[in-house]
């Protein structure tokens, strides 16, 4: 097992009703910037049950709408240039991962004289930031937890993450009734979402990371089992309670600590964000089967077996190369059986930017679970479509 230090500082208020607690964020300052996408924090009642206890605290609130799915350079700088105007002394988020990570940036960026894609291009620039509060709305990114944000610049194709310890929410609310009117869609692309961040870290070359690996089952096994329920039963407290849970463990750092590896599916999915402007989630539906058949060998066939037999209940007499085929079909039916797109033809991308994605990110995908060139990538990719 790696070294490794152990911090994850955000104070979570986790159940029913916790939104009263926003009301400590009277403690860190008066000026508040409020960061929202659309109108679904209004329609379901979460703004007006925020925006009470900010009142009754005190609390002097601004506001920026309209953070995009895959949020923008331009939204954060905005941001930055309210924090400033207005003196604002905490960013506070309501809504998913997206809403998240632009609040994250743009409470970096308020305290940054530079261009704010600095701080996206290199997060060691990051060096203060406004204090982050949150109210999540949409289990998947886990952003609320955890010190990591997604930026684009559409104009260049650009989606990079970046991260820094100063970016970790201070608290955040996490009230599973508030995704009781989170779509269909939304629901299953977040369910997806959340197991890519999992695989990400099961699938690592530390041999002897076995608390982790087991704690990552967990959670896989908890996506599996609710995802489906809270298709079908959109209301249903357990099965959102259980998945909002899992979406902030499976990030946080907890099941990655002493087993790091640098992440694969991700990037490949952040370049076909960046240039079709998809749903996060779809891509690494998409991808992530096509990537484990493609990473499968001799070497790695151990490790798919073992996904096989712990994850999807194969009986271990079947044969190792059997079950680790097996494990990946497996998970990529269920994915469809989530009705999330199977092929990038299904989201409408063909091959026209195939290589271009691909060969941004030759050479930065060299430390993976088992390391690719752009030549790789494109394999992928082709093999996805």
């Amino acid at each position: 097992m790696q070294n490794f230090n152990y911090s994850i500082p955000t104070k979570v208020y986790f159940g029913k009703g916790q939104i009263r607690n926003l009301a400590e964020i009277a403690r860190m300052g008066k000026n508040v910037l409020m960061v929202y996408g659309g109108g679904s924090i209004k329609r379901n009642g979460v703004y007006d049950k925020a925006s009470a206890v900010l009142q009754e605290s005190g609390l002097r609130v601004f506001e920026l709408s309209g953070v995009d799915p895959n949020p923008r350079i331009e939204t954060v700088a905005l941001g930055a240039k309210l924090c400033r105007e207005k003196n604002i002394d905490v960013v506070l988020a309501i809504g998913g991962g997206s809403t998240i990570d632009c609040a994250k940036i743009i409470a970096a960026a308020a305290r940054y004289d530079g261009d704010p894609w600095d701080l996206v291009i290199d997060g060691e620039k990051i060096k203060d930031a406004l204090p982050v509060a949150a109210v999540l709305t949409l289990a998947a990114t886990g952003s609320e937890m955890d010190g990591f944000a997604v930026i684009s610049d559409m104009e260049k194709n650009d989606k990079l993450d970046t991260g820094s310890e100063w970016i970790k929410p201070t608290l955040s609310i996490l009230d599973p009734k508030f995704t009781y009117s989170v779509s269909r869609k939304q629901t299953a692309a977040g369910t997806a979402d959340i197991m890519s961040h999992v695989f990400e870290v099961y699938f690592t070359r530390e041999k002897d990371a076995y608390l982790q690996a087991r704690m990552c089952e967990a959670v896989l096994k908890t996506c599996i089992k609710y995802g489906p329920v809270a298709l079908e039963n959109p209301d249903n407290y357990e099965a959102r309670a259980n998945l909002m849970w899992a979406s902030s463990l499976a990030i946080n750092g907890l099941l990655s600590y002493g087993a790091e590896v640098e992440w694969s599916v991700h990037p490949m999915e952040h370049e076909l964000s960046a240039f079709y402007d998809i749903t996060h989630g779809d891509g690494l539906a998409i991808l992530t089967p096509v990537w484990m058949e493609y990473v499968l060998s001799d070497k790695t066939v151990g490790k798919f077996e073992e996904f096989g037999v712990n994850i999807w209940g194969i009986d271990p007499d079947e044969g190792t190369w059997h079950i680790a085929k097996k494990a990946i079909r497996n998970t990529r039916e269920f994915f469809q059986k989530l009705g999330l797109p199977q092929t990038l033809g299904e989201v409408g991308i063909g091959e026209e930017n195939l290589e271009k994605m691909a060969y941004k990110l030759d050479g930065k995908l060299t430390d993976t679970y088992v390391p690719l060139s752009g030549a790789d990538v494109l394999e992928i990719y082709r093999n996805a479509l």
